[in-house]
C-alpha cells in the first residue's frame, strides 16, 4: 500500500537530511508507557509525539474521549522537530498500527504530502535486528504551512443527519461485541449508532502487518466505493487505520468522525442500536 512503508526501506534512509521518524507508542492501559518505552530505546532519528498529550486535545464535555489536538500547538510541535512540508515522515507504534495512523492521519487532514506509517512497527523493526537507541534527537527547526483538508473530517452534525438520512456510509471499526452492544468496557451505553455497519479495524491487518490493496478491496467489497463514508470507533483512534485502508482500496469520499461514539453518547437525546 502507498501509504505504508516496510521497514528494509526506512533502514536504507536513516542517514537521509529528508527523513523524519515519529514513534507514537502508547497504552491505553498506561498512559505513561510510550515515553517510557522511547526514553528506553527506539529508532535511531525518532522523536516522541504522545497520543494524549500531542495527538489529542484535552477532554471536555463533548468532542469524545480523544478530542482533536488545537492544530496550531501540534504544528509548532512539528516544526519544532524538524518537521515541514518538505519532510518524509515515517511515523510507527508498536505494531498494533492504530495510533501511527492517527498521527497520520493528523499529518495527511494538515495537508503533508510525504507522511507514511512503518509496516510491522518496533516490533518489525526489532526482528530484522536493526539499530536502536537511547539518544535524544535533534532538528533544526523547520516551517510548515499547513493545507487543512477539511473534506476528511465529519462533524457531528453531519454524522447526526447521515445517520437518519443514510446519505453517506457510517462505519463502526470497534470489536464486534461492542458494536453489538453485548460489551462496553469505556463508555456509559453500549451499542451503535443507528445505521451503520460494522467493519472491525482490525481485519485490516495481519499478526501487526498491513494487508495487501487487493484483500483490502475485498474487505469492503460489498460497499460502493463512490458514496460518502464516515468512520467512526471509540474515541477517534482506531478508526484512522480504517480511514487509511479505505482510501487505500479506492475509496475517495472518506471522513473520519473525530470524536466518534464517545462524543455521540454525550448528546443524552442521541439513539443508540444494538444488535445486527
Amino acid at each position: 500500500m502507498k501509504s505504508i512503508k516496510s521497514v528494509q526501506w526506512l533502514f536504507e534512509r536513516l542517514d537521509s537530511t529528508f527523513l523524519r521518524v515519529i514513534d507514537c507508542r502508547f497504552s491505553l492501559k498506561d498512559s505513561s508507557y510510550g515515553i517510557k518505552a522511547f526514553q528506553e530505546n527506539h529508532i535511531p532519528g525518532a522523536v516522541f509525539f504522545d497520543l494524549e498529550q500531542d495527538l489529542s486535545g484535552p477532554v471536555q464535555t463533548h468532542g469524545g474521549r480523544h478530542p482533536l489536538p488545537d492544530l496550531q500547538v501540534l504544528i509548532g510541535k512539528l516544526e519544532n522537530n524538524g518537521i515541514g512540508n518538505d519532510e518524509i515522515v515515517v511515523i510507527y507504534d508498536d505494531g498494533e498500527g492504530c495510533f501511527a495512523a492517527r498521527c497520520w492521519w493528523l499529518l495527511t487532514y494538515l495537508g503533508h504530502e510525504h507522511v507514511f506509517i512503518l509496516d510491522g512497527g518496533l516490533a518489525a523493526w526489532k526482528d530484522h535486528r536493526y539499530p536502536l537507541t537511547r539518544e535524544a534527537t535533534n532538528k533544526k527547526k523547520a516551517v510548515f504551512i499547513p493545507s487543512i483538508k477539511t473534506d476528511m473530517l465529519a462533524s457531528y452534525e453531519e454524522v447526526k443527519q447521515r445517520s437518519q438520512d443514510r446519505k453517506a456510509i457510517l462505519i463502526d471499526s470497534r470489536a464486534k461485541e461492542r458494536y453489538l452492544g453485548l460489551v462496553e468496557p469505556l463508555d456509559r451505553i453500549a451499542g451503535h449508532i443507528p445505521n451503520a455497519l460494522h467493519y472491525d479495524w482490525t481485519d485490516g491487518l495481519e499478526q501487526g502487518h498491513w494487508k495487501s490493496v487487493e484483500s483490502q478491496k475485498h474487505r469492503f467489497s460489498k460497499l460502493n466505493a463512490d458514496d460518502e463514508v464516515i468512520v467512526y470507533c471509540g474515541s477517534g483512534v482506531s478508526a484512522t487505520p480504517n480511514v487509511l485502508t479505505l482510501l487505500e482500496s479506492g475509496f475517495e469520499k472518506v471522513k473520519l468522525y473525530a470524536g466518534s461514539y464517545s462524543d455521540w453518547i454525550s448528546y443524552p437525546e442521541n439513539p443508540v442500536e444494538t444488535g445486527e
